[in-house]
């Protein structure tokens, strides 16, 4: 199993956001740290806002920060609402075809696995992986 990149990104903006408390932070801030496009943190930006795990302010001076304190921000959480969905297989999904679905015992251990990954994610919040600002090396260009 695989987070999309824009489930890691919105683990990434989290994480900044976490590490510089109160303060709005920016798009081209986060971009310029991370190396990634502003397009795509503007998405991954206003997904976790419509969420309520971010909050913004628009404006020249504006920027993001955090909504809730990070110990309230659990990373299932977070996954379940930047994750498409959580078919592992075919059959997780409604256009299921497999012709051995009916009898097959693959599904009941993969949705196992799939109940205990989120039962970990749930255990931890923001605040466990929490860095501080120093961790926040900029990328520079050769």
């Amino acid at each position: 199993m695989r987070l999309t990149n824009f489930t890691d990104f919105a683990l990434r903006v989290l994480l900044f956001a976490a590490s510089h408390g109160d303060r709005l932070i920016t798009i081209e801030e986060t971009a310029e740290v991370y190396g990634i496009s502003r397009t795509h943190l503007m998405k991954v930006v206003n997904q976790l806002t419509n969420a309520g795990f971010l909050r913004g302010v628009r404006g020249r001076s504006g920027g993001f920060a955090l909504a809730l304190r990070p110990e309230k921000i659990r990373l299932g959480d977070v996954v379940r609402a930047t994750e498409p969905d959580f078919a592992l297989v075919e059959c997780f999904g409604t256009q299921n075809s497999c012709l051995i679905t009916p009898r097959c015992r693959l599904k009941g251990v993969l949705n196992e696995a799939l109940l205990a990954f989120a039962a970990t994610l749930d255990k931890h919040t923001l605040a466990d992986i929490m860095l501080a600002p120093k961790d926040f090396k900029v990328r520079r260009s050769a």
